[in-house]
C-alpha cells in the first residue's frame, strides 16, 4: 500500500466552510480509483493533513489530476497550495 500525506493550511475562519465542502465532495473523493482510506485532520488554527491510502504509488499517481481538481475547489479557503508527499505504508493497523 501507498500513502499520500498532504499538509495544508486553511485561512482564518474558513474551517467550517472547508469541512462543509469536504462533505459535499465525499462521493468524488471516495470514488477515486484504488482509494482504500481517506483521513483528514485539522487543528483549530486551520493547519492539517490529508492522508490517503491507495493500493500502490502508481494508483496514487494516476489520481493526481483528480486530486488537483479537488484541492482546487478549496482554493478560496487555502492560505497556500497544499504540500503532498508520498510514502510506502509500513503498517496500517486498526482495532
Amino acid at each position: 500500500m501507498f500513502a499520500r500525506v498532504t499538509h495544508y493550511k486553511m485561512k482564518a475562519d474558513s474551517r467550517d466552510a472547508a469541512v462543509a465542502l469536504m462533505e459535499q465532495l465525499k462521493p468524488q473523493i471516495m470514488g477515486m480509483n484504488g482509494l482504500h482510506e481517506f483521513i483528514n485532520v485539522m487543528n483549530e488554527d486551520g493547519s492539517g493533513y490529508v492522508i490517503s491510502v491507495t493500493e500502490n504509488k502508481d494508483t496514487s499517481d494516476a489520481n493526481a489530476d483528480k486530486v488537483r481538481e479537488l484541492w482546487g475547489a478549496f482554493s478560496d479557503h487555502l492560505e497556500a497550495a497544499p504540500e503532498p508527499h508520498g510514502y510506502d505504508v509500513m503498517a496500517n493497523w486498526k482495532n
